[in-house]
């Protein structure tokens, strides 16, 4: 995940008539990192069930000269 510059913090606020706040203005780069870390997220979600290997078993995969598209999960 990123982490977000303190000067992109800056929201502002869109109030009804009653002072309710009602919906936010962010920064670009705070909106485009925000859907960066979302997509991470989703990421991790959805893999969380795959079963995991060691560090010594990927290492092992990537120095086999194989394709990646070739190695077993």
């Amino acid at each position: 995940m990123t982490t977000i510059a303190p000067d992109l913090l800056q929201e502002q606020y869109i109030v009804d008539v009653n002072g309710n706040k009602t919906a936010v203005i962010l920064s670009i780069e705070l909106y485009e990192q925000m859907l960066e870390d979302i997509h991470d997220l989703a990421i991790v979600a959805e893999r969380r069930s795959e079963s995991s290997i060691s560090l010594a078993e990927m290492k092992k995969r990537l120095s086999s000269n194989e394709p990646l598209s070739n190695l077993q999960r």
